[in-house]
């Protein structure tokens, strides 16, 4: 007897094959910023076969979601590291300019 339920990768593969024909109607610019999206879905689709759902679309949408939370907190982590350097290099440059300086005579 044969297998009744497909592998979860047949499903994967499935789902971005149609939805894939919604990249036919993007601008060109815009095609890249999709493709991005479905490698995150299939870089996580391993992780989402673990959720029980009937509807076989919310698994992917969650990895296309977490994949981009994961890449808005790393930006934020960026953002706040590249802030604390600012913050640090004007406080420094603030107690610098205190000093008197001379004028130097070549």
């Amino acid at each position: 007897m044969g297998r009744t339920i497909p592998s979860w990768r047949l499903v994967v593969n499935d789902e971005i094959e149609r939805i894939e024909r919604f990249k036919s109607f993007l601008r060109i610019e815009d095609k890249e910023i999709f493709d991005d999206l479905l490698r995150q879905c299939k870089h996580y689709a391993p992780y989402a076969s673990t959720m029980a759902s009937v509807v076989k679309e919310v698994p992917l949408m969650f990895s296309m979601l977490f994949g981009q939370h994961k890449m808005i907190w790393e930006l934020e982590k960026r953002l706040a590291k590249l802030e604390a350097n600012q913050t640090r290099q004007s406080s420094v440059e603030k107690s610098n300019s205190g000093l008197e300086t001379y004028p130097t005579y070549d």
